[in-house]
């Protein structure tokens, strides 16, 4: 745990306690802050007074007593209006911050100097935040990986100079952290996304720009137009030759940066020549050509540190993947089974359709705006569609007749009929897809229990066929 002191003998607000809002509430108590926290959900209200948070209804309060409001990042801060706390800490004028923002206040207090990478973007933030945790785990380092992902940021070691934080930020949470100057900046990418909680995408491209803007080293990706203005505007704040601003493209070479050539990650860096930092080819967690962007980002992260080519190289082989994200959970003989139940959406679920061939695809669930019609270009890569949940009627007949598909209904007979007519195929590889493109909420509580059941019955089925072969083996 970090405890906060920044506020050590001060009243603090506190809205919201799902992970990160309850690791807050302690934190700050760990600090010496009084803290009245409150949220709408009575279990989450229960689980802190238990574990002796005072709890007690805001909207009652009298909010003169109090010094901040520490805001959960999913509740709106201004869009489509701000939340019903925000509006009386604005009215009262006191500040409205995140968990970030008191991790930065203790870092700037404590260890000013301490390792903080900190990766934003619409796409791609998981999977290269873990790819550089790994690298410098690998490394030798003292890695605290958290933040968007997994860990709330509150509930890691504290900052030290010997020590890297690692941590995932969303839109959402750099708006609630004024202060946020990471040692490494990076911005992946800038697509249409949360429009409604910021307004509008300029709006959403000026929350991300705040990291890199802050940063003092930047890596910033330049196959969207919005980020390649990000980086403008960040070199024309440096000096012609200022190496603290990296462009990174998975699309283009640069004449000075990091890219991505094939399955090469190349540095232009030192080497107007280009020097090859990696090759991905065969590496089945980062396939595809969006990991591939992940993988150059990770590696120029890596380089702007000082660590070796060699060393990287290393590293990116030995990562083990993300679970939920086009996870290889098992083999039986020429059928590969690959859960990627964390493509909740169509442009999720794309990556995982762009990454394979021969596919017997499992989509389905809690459909989202747009439902799957972008994907029917790339019905060519599916052999046979099974169709879940309450989207199955609807996907069923956007499908049509451009593949076959079978209304399965639930997640187990999906996996045993598109198991069954992956073994008749006669090819070299099958694979059985969960690639949903749809939320869980109709029939698992969340994608991660969605993605635990197919993993759990892909290896039964591969143990039954004697071969339980599963990543990482």
């Amino acid at each position: 745990m970090t405890p906060v002191t920044s506020f050590k003998g001060r009243n603090v607000a506190l809205f919201g306690l799902g992970g990160s809002g309850f690791a807050t509430a302690r934190a700050l108590l760990a600090g010496g802050a009084s803290v009245t926290a409150w949220d709408d959900n009575a279990m989450a209200r229960a689980r802190a007074v238990n574990a002796g948070i005072d709890v007690s209804d805001l909207a009652r309060a009298d909010w003169g007593n109090f010094d901040c409001l520490v805001l959960t990042p999913g509740v709106p801060l201004t869009h489509p209006e701000p939340h019903w706390s925000a509006k009386r800490a604005l009215e009262r004028g006191i500040e409205i911050i995140g968990d970030i923002e008191l991790f930065c206040r203790e870092r700037a207090a404590i260890a000013p100097d301490a390792p903080f990478v900190a990766i934003t973007g619409t796409n791609g933030k998981s999977t290269t935040t873990s790819l550089i945790a790994h690298i410098f785990q690998h490394a030798g380092y003292d890695v605290q990986l958290g933040g968007n992902i997994g860990t709330p940021v509150l509930e890691l070691d504290l900052p030290a100079n010997e020590r890297v934080h690692v941590l995932e930020v969303s839109s959402y949470q750099i708006d609630l952290a004024p202060s946020l100057s990471p040692s490494v900046g990076i911005l992946i990418n800038l697509t249409s996304d949360h429009i409604d909680r910021h307004g509008s995408m300029e709006n959403y491209a000026a929350v991300k720009e705040r990291l890199i803007m802050n940063a003092q080293r930047a890596l910033i990706g330049v196959d969207d137009p919005h980020s390649w203005a990000i980086g403008e505007r960040r070199a024309a704040k440096s000096s012609d030759h200022d190496a603290r601003t990296v462009p990174v493209s998975a699309r283009s070479r640069l004449r000075q940066g990091v890219f991505l050539q094939g399955a090469q990650v190349i540095s232009t860096l030192a080497d107007s020549a280009g020097e090859m930092i990696c090759d991905l080819s065969g590496i089945a967690s980062l396939r595809g050509a969006h990991n591939g962007q992940n993988a150059a980002f990770a590696c120029a992260c890596a380089l702007m540190w000082g660590l070796p080519r060699n060393e990287i190289a290393t590293a990116v082989k030995t990562f083990p993947g993300l679970p939920h994200r086009m996870e290889q959970t098992a083999r039986a003989g020429h059928v590969l089974f690959v859960n990627d139940s964390k493509a909740t959406n169509a442009d999720a679920a794309e990556k995982a359709l762009l990454s394979f061939r021969n596919i017997y695809w499992i989509a389905g669930g809690q459909a989202k705006e747009g439902g799957i019609a972008s994907l029917m270009q790339y019905m060519d890569r599916v052999s046979k569609a099974y169709l879940i949940g309450a989207a199955a009627d609807a996907f069923a007949q956007m499908i049509g007749d451009r593949v076959p598909s079978e209304i399965s209904r639930t997640l187990d007979q999906a996996i045993e009929a598109a198991a069954r007519d992956a073994r008749a195929a006669n090819v070299a590889e099958a694979v059985v897809l969960l690639s949903p493109a749809c939320a869980s909420f109709d029939q698992f509580a969340n994608y991660g229990v969605r993605g635990d059941a197919f993993r759990d019955i892909s290896l039964k089925l591969a143990a039954l066929s004697g071969n339980t072969r599963s990543k990482g083996d």
